[in-house]
């Protein structure tokens, strides 16, 4: 029953009729780019966002607004989109926008079953009718995508062109921008405009890469181009924004602040004989771009923040709580919560022990009253006395050892699981990229938590991204920063006594992770063979923990997550080179 309603709007994309008599000089289109925050299988709560731009957009006295990919649903739906229900409920909420584009033109995205087919589709409404409708080309199956388990790619020789005020607009869906074909079939068909839906992540370094794209393509084929992005957290994503319109030759007009929802307009000139009116909005949009090339751990920080707000936020946690030990790591995991969700709704336990060194205590209530949270001392020395009691029978005749070190841990990790089912907070895990890499981390112990801030934030940039909050403000005692990392599991001990330098460690993690760089060839670019090995052992040995780790916000070009995917069960690292 489902598929019979969603059958009854689908349509064929195709090519509206124009009108000659359309004066083809001075020509231009008031564009809304609707930049906005959304959740995965929020309709309700989509649409109403949706509509609401609409009519901020008329009032604004746009001719057109550009919503971001599959904006009713949300991106990415994954597996949501192969129930009949969910799609049902998707064409009832295109329905509202339908009925909300009454004197305006609105471009809108949305998983479709047309033909027996599943599609990423966007349509075009205007007056209560649909002009048009289009389906994404080119279907990314790759690190974080897998949109081919998802949808058919629209047909190769596809296009649509709808006229808004005697203007031909073609439509594309993310992907498609990043290819030459869509956009050289569309404007081979005739678009003197286009406009492109999104869903594009962020990536600390995407955003020169995003405009290059777009201004490159815009010049080549002497096309403006309007491109709007989603904002926000989903899950490990995290979606920056930065919609754009660009000129025919390539320059932005308007550029979108990253990470901030809202709606933006601007105007989009269509004739060559026109653009001498643009140079105000090429230089305001000029300087956004500037600034923001500039700031980049900002941006990287912001990311983080935005993730993890959204993920409590839209999943409807009363509030966070994190150990918090002194160290670097959960001294910057603690600024970005109170960041992320106010100081009110941040708690911060420390757990000392024997090992804990007074600095330790001394700078993690510092923090907490630096940062105005909620804090608790517990000490675990009672609790361990007693797990030792009651294990010395099963241990008679064993030394102690790293037994003993990661009981510390999950004693820890006890105590904050059970506060957080307590007062409905949300556990954070304070693990970084590195340490996870090599597996220097506690199962059910400090691996403990629901979601990882710095999850993909490798060890020398959690000191850089420390030493950038506290310019904004003081958040993290100088003394943190500069001391040596330690997990403070045995006397004197220290990271660097397991691990190679961080400086090292994180250079050959970034080789491996992020470019599948050979062993051979990264010893070839000056690190010790000895070393470059063991870290690869460590980083494939430690599958099995990173499984069961929580997620968190990505910001690297591959991090744990999605677009990981090795075995845990593998014998390759017995095969390693060297």
């Amino acid at each position: 029953m489902m598929f019979s309603v969603l059958l009854r709007y689908s349509f064929r994309s195709l090519t509206l009729p124009f009108y000659d008599t359309v004066q083809k000089q001075n020509r231009k289109l008031q564009v809304a780019l609707a930049q906005l925050n959304l959740c995965v299988g929020d309709l309700g709560g989509n649409v109403r966002q949706s509509i609401a731009a609409i009519q901020q957009a008329k009032t604004a006295g746009a001719d057109v607004i550009l919503f971001p990919e599959l904006t009713l649903s949300s991106y990415p739906p994954e597996d949501l989109v192969f129930r009949g229900d969910f799609l049902g409920q998707v064409m009832e909420s295109l329905c509202e926008i339908r009925m909300a584009s009454d004197g305006i033109t609105v471009i809108v995205g949305y998983p479709v079953v047309t033909g027996g087919t599943l599609r990423n589709a966007a349509c075009v409404y205007r007056d209560g009718v649909m002009l048009g409708q289009y389906f994404k080309r080119e279907l990314p199956n790759y690190t974080v995508y897998d949109e081919e388990r998802w949808f058919v790619a629209g047909d190769a020789d596809q296009s649509l062109l709808v006229d808004i005020k005697g203007v031909r607009c073609g439509i594309l869906i993310c992907e498609d921008i990043w290819h030459d074909a869509p956009i050289d079939h569309t404007v081979g068909q005739g678009a003197e405009a286009v406009f492109v839906l999104n869903a594009s992540p962020y990536r600390h370094d995407k955003h020169a890469r995003r405009e290059q794209m777009v201004t490159q393509k815009a010049r080549r084929h002497q096309c403006p181009v309007a491109y709007t992005n989603m904002v926000g957290g989903q899950d490990e994503l995290v979606f920056d924004g930065d919609s754009m319109l660009v000129n025919r030759d390539g320059e932005r007009t308007l550029a979108a602040p990253l990470f901030e929802p809202g709606l933006f307009v601007g105007e989009m000139q269509i004739d060559a004989d026109n653009l001498g009116d643009e140079q105000a909005a090429i230089s305001a949009a000029k300087q956004v771009t500037t600034a923001r090339d500039q700031n980049v751990n900002a941006h990287i920080y912001q990311a983080i923040v935005t993730g993890l707000r959204d993920y409590v936020h839209k999943n409807g946690f009363k509030g966070i709580l994190l150990g918090l030990s002194g160290g670097i790591d959960s001294g910057l995991t603690l600024a970005v919560a109170v960041d992320a969700l106010g100081a009110e709704n941040v708690e911060a336990v420390m757990m000392p022990f024997r090992y804990t060194a007074d600095m330790s205590v001394e700078d993690a209530a510092e923090q907490a009253k630096m940062l105005g949270v909620t804090y608790r001392n517990i000490p675990i020395e009672p609790m361990y006395e007693s797990f030792k009691l009651g294990l010395s029978g099963a241990f008679s005749g064993f030394e102690d050892d790293v037994t003993e070190e990661n009981l510390q841990a999950r004693i820890r990790g006890m105590l904050l699981m059970s506060m957080s089912n307590k007062f409905g907070k949300l556990l954070l895990s304070t693990s970084n990229k590195s340490e996870s890499a090599v597996g220097y981390a506690t199962l059910y112990g400090d691996m403990a938590g629901a979601f990882a801030p710095l999850k993909d934030v490798y060890k020398t940039l959690v000191y850089t991204l420390s030493e950038y909050r506290n310019t904004l403000s003081p958040a993290i005692p100088q003394r943190v920063i500069d001391r040596p990392p330690s997990a403070e599991l045995a006397p004197g001990q220290l990271d660097q006594d397991s691990l190679p330098d961080y400086d090292v460690l994180d250079a050959i993690l970034t080789r491996v992770m992020e470019d599948n760089e050979s062993l051979e060839s990264i010893v070839a670019a000056g690190f010790d063979a000895t070393v470059v090995k063991r870290v690869v052992n460590l980083l494939l040995l430690s599958e099995y923990k990173r499984r069961q780790a929580a997620p968190g916000v990505r910001i690297t070009r591959r991090a744990f997550g999605k677009d990981w995917r090795y075995p845990i069960t593998s014998a390759w690292r017995h095969q390693l080179p060297l």
